[in-house]
């Protein structure tokens, strides 16, 4: 049984809470999901109040596209101090989406360009349809990114590649995306949303201790020198196996209460 909200004061957010999972739709359909400050400021407030009961958010866009990206509109009366309290206001928010407290899926379609693509790097699992495709034509613009790309998206798939991007506009391909790092999984046209959900409802099912240590431990110890990500790595996975329900989930495996993993799995 959903729950279903419009978030914010003109409906910008479809806030849908499925079990334990909450969608949340970019609903800016006619403007291809260009994201204004109004849209912005909804999902910061929506990731600062995910209910307690929630295991996973999965953000998607309404509509044939995911994100077009920002909305233009809102640089041309800009000034330096203006635009640096603009992007610090972006950074703020997608920082919600990176730390927040449960796994985020973004379900990828249509135009993933731009802010949007940013947007999408601050989700943990991206899951894209065939026509997805991913792009920063800010380079064109006479822009700089200032939603974090700069910082994620050479973790996914590598600086010299998000220069060819912004230099050239290329443009890749949910295909070749799914090669380079863009996304984790290739879903059938018209399918993205559904499989985001139901790795939604997968992830939710797991230990909250264990989503705690992989969403917020692993990045750090990924970056660390290597000695101290294995003294975090220790303590981590000591303070994991003591939980409660790590004890009982590992005597229900041994009691073979729990499928072996298997391929396809």
């Amino acid at each position: 049984m959903g729950n279903t909200a419009a978030a914010g004061s003109s409906g910008l957010l479809a806030v849908e809470q499925k079990g334990k999972v909450l969608s949340v739709g970019l609903n800016r359909p006619a403007k291809r999901n260009a994201l204004n400050d109004g849209i912005i400021l909804a999902l910061g407030e929506c990731f600062s109040t995910v209910p307690d009961e929630v295991g996973a958010v999965v953000i998607h866009g309404v509509g044939a596209h995911f994100s077009s990206g920002l909305d233009l509109s809102e640089l041309t009366e800009q000034d330096a101090t203006a635009g640096l309290i603009h992007s610090q206001m972006w950074h703020r928010v997608f920082d919600r989406v990176q730390y927040c407290r449960v796994p985020v899926i973004a379900a990828l379609k249509g135009a993933v360009i731009g802010g949007g693509l940013e947007l999408a790097c601050a989700a943990h699992i991206r899951v894209a349809e065939p026509s997805a495709y991913y792009a920063l034509p800010e380079g064109q613009r006479g822009i700089f990114v200032g939603g974090g790309g700069s910082v994620r998206l050479p973790r996914l798939i590598g600086v010299p590649r998000m220069t060819d991007m912004m230099l050239t506009g290329r443009v890749y391909s949910a295909t070749e995306g799914a090669a380079w790092g863009f996304s984790q999984y290739l879903a059938d046209e018209g399918q993205a949303l559904s499989k985001a959900m139901e790795l939604g409802e997968r992830v939710a099912a797991n230990a909250p201790l264990t989503n705690f240590a992989v969403l917020q431990a692993l990045p750090m110890i990924a970056e660390a020198n290597p000695q101290t990500g294995l003294l975090m790595e220790s303590l981590m996975a000591t303070v994991a196996q003591s939980d409660k329900e790590a004890k009982r989930r590992i005597r229900d495996f041994l009691d073979r209460k729990t499928a072996k993993v298997k391929p396809g799995s």
